[in-house]
């Protein structure tokens, strides 16, 4: 089943509604490079492309080579209930053509993902312009976690957004990730939808915190730059 937007935004709505547990993850060329390595490409080549060039600088929250990350990210994907994937002709993330769509059908065939619910890998982007999106949150409890979390908690406060934020987590890279779930899981009764922006790791924590916790989590990747700053980049 693929969702468009508005589907998106009705399972969103009915999740936060009854109270039932939901993630949404998105796979882009970082997922890709993640679940590529000693898979379906060799760890050179993985270490070679500019993507991973710039993870081993700092840059992407994460280092690579990273076999245990690689795993979770799959079982990540497996497990979580609405699946971003990037459509043949992506035109909206800038990188490589052989980093989008090709691989990861190559990625997921090895893996043996097969998501029975995918939407538009990009889905953060035009969330985070979609007034209803703001909507559904307003009057929900919301916990965020990036490495931008008390820039985030002062924008989403403030009008016109007026949301609840109800904790924050300053996540900055891999290493964190079990404290980070054990915070969580320690806050699931304070807050009732979780926004990820931790780059390839949120795939692995969104897909926890709704398991864990039985709430609503949002891959939301870059969409927190455009709130911000007005550009993904």
């Amino acid at each position: 089943m693929y969702l468009e937007l508005a589907d998106v935004l009705d399972v969103l709505e009915q999740a936060l509604e009854q109270r039932t547990p939901l993630s949404l993850v998105r796979i882009g060329d970082g997922e890709n490079l993640v679940l590529a390595q000693d898979t379906v490409w060799p760890l050179r080549r993985v270490l070679a492309e500019r993507w991973a060039v710039k993870a081993n600088r700092g840059q992407k929250g994460l280092t690579l080579p990273n076999l245990r990350l690689r795993d979770e990210v799959a079982e990540a994907v497996r497990r979580a209930d609405v699946v971003g994937i990037l459509p043949e002709d992506d035109d909206t993330i800038k990188a490589p053509a052989d980093l989008k769509r090709a691989l990861t059908d190559r990625v997921f065939a090895h893996h043996r993902l097969n998501p029975p619910v995918a939407c538009h890998a990009c889905v953060n982007r035009e969330l985070a312009v979609t007034p209803r999106f703001w909507e559904l949150l307003r009057g929900r409890r919301v916990l965020i976690v990036t490495a931008l979390a008390e820039e985030l908690r002062a924008l989403l406060a403030a009008e016109p957004y007026g949301l609840d934020v109800a904790g924050t987590y300053v996540f900055t890279g891999n290493a964190q990730m079990e404290e980070a779930l054990a915070f969580i899981e320690a806050a699931a009764e304070d807050f009732d939808v979780a926004l990820f922006s931790c780059g390839v790791n949120a795939v692995v924590l969104a897909q926890q915190t709704a398991e864990r916790t039985g709430r609503v989590a949002i891959d939301f990747g870059k969409a927190i730059r455009i709130l911000l700053y007005g550009k993904p980049n």
